[in-house]
């Protein structure tokens, strides 16, 4: 398989991932709406930590690295 054809193969996959999840939200949004946008934004808030987090873990191993001369 090129390289070319690996590129094109990933991105149909990711393609279907991304149809294939938004027909399961639009589906868990006509039967559960409330459950579903609580979760939804209860989701986004975690993963909004999580990428605070990350962001100040490398900011403190930047500087830490810029501190002992790496």
């Amino acid at each position: 398989m090129s390289e070319s054809s690996r590129s094109r193969t990933n991105v149909a996959a990711l393609l279907a991932i991304l149809a294939l999840s938004a027909a399961t939200m639009v589906w868990l949004f006509w039967h559960f709406p409330v459950i579903t946008s609580v979760a939804t934004v209860a989701i986004l808030a975690v993963l909004g930590l999580c990428a605070r987090l990350a962001r100040l873990t490398d900011t403190d191993m930047t500087d830490m690295q810029h501190k002992q001369g790496v």
